[in-house]
């Protein structure tokens, strides 16, 4: 490719980006004087590319308002970047209820780039494997989505039709927050206007969103996803678990993350050797107990029980099944070797 048809292209990419770009800031991306520029403005216009003129001291290009690029330009990086988005989003869950949408994008940018670039692409999707997320995955619809996001946005109520877990029904006023994608699910987290709280919300059990008049005022200094992980820890489940653990909720949450179990930390002087240690207040609750102990062993961290008593007697039985193991000798597999 010539180093002016490639200039034109490039000239093409970054009015394609947005905005005003004035001659200057162009000659300069360019590495062309400005009257070269506007040859090369010129050549677009040639080939019904609407490229218009904004004169003014802040003047210079743009593209017509709503026009779509028929050709797709896209560097070796670019499209390596854009094709792992599609399948990384097909692959643990991110998707919208027409999940088809990202194999038919996929497959339309792998028809328009060159042959190299193709087969090299092919080679990296090809050795790529991605970790499946846990549980099971679930998607919105994507007219629910777009909505949702469109009010976080621009900061505007929704009423939403909701089915609850025990298949109720319900018609909601939210003011969302935020959107947070986790472990292959979507949420919008926000104030429940019904019942005056926050409360989370899963994107696939909303039927549907209708933007509402009027505006609200989000919390200042919000996290979205550290909302999202609270209220998954706090769910109602059969057991409502509470410990301490000598630790930091760094350390508690390499193995309870934050979407499992509420870390509070209480520093205290230890009256032994005078030097400051974590005692830090866990609560989690869970419908079933028996795969807790061994990850409160994996901690290595002390830690004292507080409720509930089932806990106390799963813990005790893995200490004693460990300490038989470790006591036996290697003669009491010699019939099985």
């Amino acid at each position: 490719m010539s180093r002016p048809i490639a200039r034109v292209l490039t000239l093409l990419e970054l009015l394609q980006s947005g905005g005003i770009r004035t001659v200057a800031e162009l000659a300069d991306r360019l590495e062309v004087d400005e009257r070269t520029v506007r040859r090369y403005v010129d050549h677009l216009i040639n080939l019904d590319v609407p490229v218009e003129s904004v004169r003014g001291r802040y003047g210079g290009y743009r593209l017509a308002s709503g026009y779509r690029m028929p050709p797709l330009m896209l560097s070796d990086e670019e499209a390596l970047a854009v094709l792992l988005g599609l399948v990384a989003g097909q692959r643990v869950g991110l998707l919208t209820a027409t999940g088809t949408a990202s194999e038919t994008a996929a497959a339309k940018i792998r028809r328009v780039l060159p042959e190299r670039l193709g087969r090299r692409l092919d080679s990296v999707l090809g050795t790529l494997a991605f970790t499946a997320p846990s549980g099971e995955s679930t998607a919105p619809e994507t007219a629910v989505l777009l909505s949702i996001a469109d009010a976080v946005s621009h900061h505007r109520p929704v009423s939403i039709r909701y089915t609850a877990a025990d298949g109720r029904h319900s018609e909601r006023t939210l003011h969302p927050y935020g959107l947070v994608a986790h472990s292959g699910r979507w949420y919008v987290t926000g104030m429940d206007a019904t019942i005056g709280e926050d409360r989370t919300f899963r994107l696939d059990r909303i039927a549907g969103a209708r933007t509402l008049p009027g505006s609200f005022e989000p919390p200042a200094g919000l996290d979205p996803a550290r909302r999202v992980l609270s209220g998954l820890a706090t769910a109602p489940y059969r057991y409502e678990v509470t410990l301490w653990v000598q630790g930091t909720a760094e350390q508690i949450h390499t193995r309870l993350p934050a979407s499992v179990a509420v870390v509070t930390e209480s520093p205290s002087a230890s009256s032994a050797d005078a030097e400051t240690q974590y005692w830090s207040h866990v609560e989690l609750r869970a419908e079933r107990l028996d795969w807790l102990p061994a990850v409160l062993a994996s901690l290595d961290l002390p830690f004292v029980i507080e409720q509930p008593d089932e806990l106390r007697d799963l813990v005790a039985e893995l200490a004693n099944r460990l300490t038989d193991s470790a006591r036996r000798s290697p003669s009491a597999c010699d019939g099985y070797r």
